[in-house]
């Protein structure tokens, strides 16, 4: 019997996803719950599993924009695997181990061969072996550098190392003579389509600017205090909830305090006409991916302890590095926060991420001189950026959310009782 292969709903609005890789070939045998195929949407990517045991047969090609509920493969559960399908794999001997990574750790073999989306999609682009290839990235994996700049047969690692002193030095009279007035040698135009999750983006940057009236205000927080906190408790901290105590969950715990201080900060407008004010807070977390920058969101932030925020946000950018990140994670978040200080960003103005009304910046921790009772003194200072709608926020609260963050971090004890 031959059972259809369709493609599943994956978030409200969404109409039509775009089959990013098939992870099984057209007439292989696949198990059930085998992963044979990544969607990308405009939101996210997600994996579709075989339902039973059976020949696969594929019914449109990677690259194609397809429908939701339209049926893209078929299984046959009458057919049989090949030997080679059936025959299990040899157990591995004691001299066997595992791929070394980039840190010189060692690595499961089943998740060092484990492609993210964007990787096999540009792996079955160019028609690489995956195996055959050598990755840099964290436990040794293929990164989507290692694969756009592989050629078919050639190992990237390889074809990187240096070659022999005497083969790379050259001589003086072997070198061209620069061309100091002639015309310019360009170098080789490349035009690829955009992702939809890029299109996506882009939409909603342009949209964002648009439709609201975006402001900035600025402020500085003297992060003295809730670095000497971190020194203190890091290692117990770690040791406890196996992540570690970094900066951004008491921002959040912060931010959860300013917006019930503020709630028109965690409000949206709703076709010009009307306010929509939510009393729940699900703050998103801007986290950089292969495919693009994503917000998903912790759900119900406020419920969480300090340990729990980051333990969300280290899930988060896990799912994001993998492709994981579904359109259930990228909904419902009522303010953002983006931390551009992780890539040495000193000062920016963040875009909002609609239809939210606001969105903090956080930036790179410098040492600077700063007056404290009338007496220069060298503190770790972060300027932070509140980007708001102006039509929904008054300058006057906007200054006065950005205080209330201030007051929190600078005094992490008034996080702990909520003041």
């Amino acid at each position: 019997m031959k059972i259809d292969v369709k493609v599943p709903a994956v978030g409200e609005s969404i109409t039509e996803a775009v089959i990013g890789s098939w992870n099984k070939k057209s007439g292989e045998y696949v198990k059930m719950n085998d992963v044979i195929m990544s969607l990308e949407t405009d939101k996210a990517s997600v994996e579709v599993v075989a339902e039973k045991d059976g020949m696969l047969s594929t019914l449109v090609n990677a690259g194609d924009t397809v429908k939701i509920g339209a049926t893209v493969a078929t299984i046959d559960t009458d057919a049989k695997p090949t030997a080679s399908a059936a025959e299990p794999k040899p157990a591995a001997t004691q001299t066997t181990t595992a791929p070394p990574t980039s840190a010189g750790r060692a690595t499961h073999p089943d998740l060092q061969s484990h492609l993210s989306p964007a990787v096999q999609r540009v792996v079955n682009e160019k028609g690489l072996d995956s195996s055959a290839l050598s990755g840099t990235g964290l436990g040794g994996r293929l990164t989507k550098a290692d694969v756009l700049n592989a050629t078919p047969g050639v190992n990237p690692a390889a074809s990187a190392s240096p070659a022999p002193q005497e083969t790379r030095a050259k001589t003086p009279a072997s070198m061209p003579a620069p061309i100091l007035n002639g015309p310019s040698k360009q170098g080789e135009i490349k035009r690829v389509p955009m992702t939809s999750i890029r299109k996506r983006i882009a939409e909603r940057l342009v949209q964002a600017q648009h439709t609201a009236a975006i402001l900035t205000t600025f402020n500085e927080v003297d992060m003295t205090k809730i670095i000497e906190l971190r020194a203190k408790y890091k290692d117990k901290f770690k040791e406890k909830y196996g992540v570690n105590l970094g900066f951004n969950g008491f921002f959040v715990k912060a931010v959860i305090e300013a917006l019930k201080a503020f709630p028109a900060v965690n409000a949206y407008i709703i076709d010009g006409q009307e306010i929509e004010y939510h009393n729940y807070y699900n703050i998103g977390m801007a986290i950089s991916t292969e495919r693009g920058l994503m917000v998903p969101c912790i759900k119900d932030a406020d419920q969480y302890s300090v340990a729990g925020i980051e333990m969300a946000i280290r899930d988060l950018a896990l799912k994001g590095r993998d492709g994981k990140i579904t359109p259930d994670d990228l909904s419902g978040g009522t303010f953002s926060i983006t931390n551009g200080g992780v890539f040495g960003s000193m000062l920016s103005t963040p875009i909002l991420n609609p239809p939210q009304s606001g969105i903090l910046g956080l930036h790179k921790i410098e040492e600077r001189p700063v007056a404290i009772n009338g007496k220069v003194e060298v503190r770790n200072m972060m300027y932070v950026a509140l980007s708001y709608d102006h039509r929904m926020i008054d300058g006057k609260e906007a200054v006065g959310f950005l205080v209330k963050i201030k007051e929190g971090v600078e005094d992490p004890e008034r996080l702990l009782i909520e003041v």
